[in-house]
């Protein structure tokens, strides 16, 4: 199975019912600049993914999913905090990322990660919902 397929049994998974991505979509994210992957897996199963896109000194956080079977392990903790070290190593100075105003658990999540609102994009998903923009400071001074 390729890689893209991977993700998006995973995603199709953890948005049961809602907005997932056909793998078209991650075949072709990969062929844009900057795209990466972060991929937690147990036992060599890929249980949760976190899909970046740098530009320049920032990144956006494009989607985070973890299998429902998985949650509240600290997946999607753990993804997180590997993302940031490696942005850190690219001295990345900011990672952005949309969360729906529906999506309470994941919104709390995140900003116990250090992420502070920024604003809000009306109507930003299929369902009508409005998106929360979060916002991290990720370069740390020397």
């Amino acid at each position: 199975m390729h890689f893209s397929a991977v993700l998006a049994d995973l995603h199709a998974s953890a948005f049961e019912g809602g907005a997932c991505w056909p793998e078209s979509a991650f075949a072709e994210l990969f062929t844009t600049p900057g795209t990466q992957a972060f991929v937690a897996s147990e036992q060599g199963e890929p249980i949760g993914f976190v899909l970046i896109r740098i530009v320049l000194d920032e990144a956006e956080i494009l989607t985070l999913a973890v299998a429902p079977e998985r949650r509240r392990r600290g997946v999607a903790r753990k993804l997180l905090e590997t993302v940031e070290q490696g942005l850190e190593k690219k001295q990345i100075t900011k990672l952005f990322l949309e969360v729906s105003t529906k999506n309470i658990s994941a919104e709390a999540l995140y900003t116990t990660a250090g992420f502070r609102a920024a604003g809000i994009r009306k109507r930003y998903y299929e369902d009508g919902s409005d998106a929360i923009v979060m916002v991290r400071d990720i370069a740390r001074s020397p």
